[in-house]
């Protein structure tokens, strides 16, 4: 029984109609098998294997920057499902007292002045510059800079 490629997930065939792989990337032509025979050279051989572990590199590289920008969305799809869930089946989650409301209304209002009260702009207070001076035997002499 023949089956098209595409409709398997797990062939490279569907990978890459389903965006899920890269498809066009001159790193992917270096896996090309090629049937031409080479004679050997030592320093041939020592290129070709430098050549292949930076191909690698580059690849890896561009395979990561392909999943994050595939990813890209992920998280405020995700925490848009949540909360759809938790609004479909808010009845099934237990429901806050009215003394616990009001405890934590409570709590928000004093975070929220001690917040207010911290930014309201305080007194700037000027910095005595104060002058040292090396002395001989090898101590600091300091002297009041008036302004």
């Amino acid at each position: 029984m023949t089956r098209n490629p595409r409709k398997l997930k797990w062939t490279k065939a569907f990978r890459r109609a389903a965006g899920k792989e890269m498809v066009v990337d001159n790193t992917l032509q270096f896996a090309a098998r090629r049937n031409v025979p080479v004679r050997y050279n030592r320093d041939h051989v020592a290129t070709t294997l430098k050549a292949m572990q930076r191909v690698s590199e580059i690849r890896a590289k561009r395979e990561r920057v392909f999943y994050k920008s595939r990813m890209a969305g992920n998280k405020e799809r995700e925490k848009a499902a949540n909360r759809k869930l938790v609004a479909e089946n808010e009845h099934l989650l237990p429901r806050v007292r009215a003394s616990e409301r009001m405890a934590e209304e409570m709590e928000q209002q004093t975070m929220a002045e001690d917040i207010a009260q911290e930014v309201q702009p305080q007194e700037i207070v000027r910095k005595q510059k104060i002058k040292q001076r090396l002395l001989v035997g090898g101590g600091v002499e300091n002297e009041m800079d008036v302004d």
